[in-house]
């Protein structure tokens, strides 16, 4: 079956991590296509809020937890009678390289990768019958290329893209479209949270959350695998696959300028000018 792009009027989505940033805009796009919108998001508030401004359908819990997201996707199915789009777009940005615990790293493998085996494994059974379904998944530029200073993140979210590219290699031909979303920086609350390393790597190339949603509205026109909301990636991802020894040592090198940034001396403040007696 080939596909021809998707026709969001009146179709069903369901947009996970969607009570804020990229998910929330994106969950506000597909209602202004006319889609009817699953909002999803662990925070319950944070889902309603969203929903209740754009018109959609709320439903709260982890969609790094296999259990929920079987319900989610019976409850969908119960109640619009179709699924047609699932935007896997929860993740998390755990900081840290070697020192990042044990802890972070589980939670990133869990909520950056497993949350989308769970959704494939709930989606494709319904999908497959009917020929026809599509999966969104949010990975990140550094799933194509790397993220200093930020081992957890960029670690699962190249893995993220490998299950992505598995899905659509191996579903294509009985009607799954599978997308990766690859942005850059992204003005988020992740963002934000990136640390120095990626503030000073991602802050002036950032785009807005709508700026990302507009880029996917137009990436469902033509079925297209990555989804590069920023242009240069595209540049920098085929520099990395030409050269990759020449691509790696570019990359050390910014590790290298950071890390000398960081070790010199900030310029002593001023002193104050003396303060006159009062006569």
């Amino acid at each position: 079956m080939t596909a021809v792009g998707l026709d969001l009027n009146d179709a069903v989505v369901v947009v996970t991590g969607a009570g804020s940033g990229i998910g929330a805009a994106l969950a506000q796009r597909f209602v202004a296509a006319g889609a009817r919108v699953v909002v999803n998001d662990l925070d319950p508030a944070a889902a309603e809020t969203v929903a209740a401004r754009i018109g959609a359908l709320a439903i709260a819990g982890d969609a790094a937890d296999s259990d929920f997201v079987d319900r989610l996707v019976e409850q969908v199915w119960a109640d619009f009678g179709a699924l047609d789009l699932f935007c896997a777009n929860v993740g998390i940005a755990p900081e840290g390289g070697l020192d990042a615990p044990d802890e972070a790293w589980a939670r990133a493998w869990q909520v950056n990768v497993l949350s989308q085996v769970y959704a494939a494994r709930a989606l494709l059974p319904n999908w497959l019958a009917d020929g026809q379904g599509r999966l969104l998944v949010t990975v990140s530029a550094a799933g194509l290329l790397t993220m200093l200073g930020n081992a957890p993140y960029s670690v699962t979210k190249h893995a993220a893209l490998g299950f992505a590219e598995w899905l659509r290699a191996s579903y294509e031909h009985r009607g799954i479209v599978v997308q990766a979303l690859c942005p850059q920086g992204v003005r988020t609350p992740m963002l934000t949270r990136s640390g120095p390393m990626g503030s000073a790597l991602l802050d002036d190339g950032a785009l807005t959350a709508d700026e990302v949603a507009d880029s996917v509205l137009e990436a469902m026109t033509d079925d297209r695998f990555l989804v590069l909301p920023h242009a240069e990636v595209r540049d920098f991802y085929l520099r990395r696959a030409a050269d990759p020894d020449r691509w790696i040592r570019s990359m050390n090198r910014l590790q290298q300028r950071h890390e000398t940034a960081r070790a010199r001396p900030r310029p002593e403040a001023a002193p104050a000018p003396p303060q006159r007696e009062p006569a």
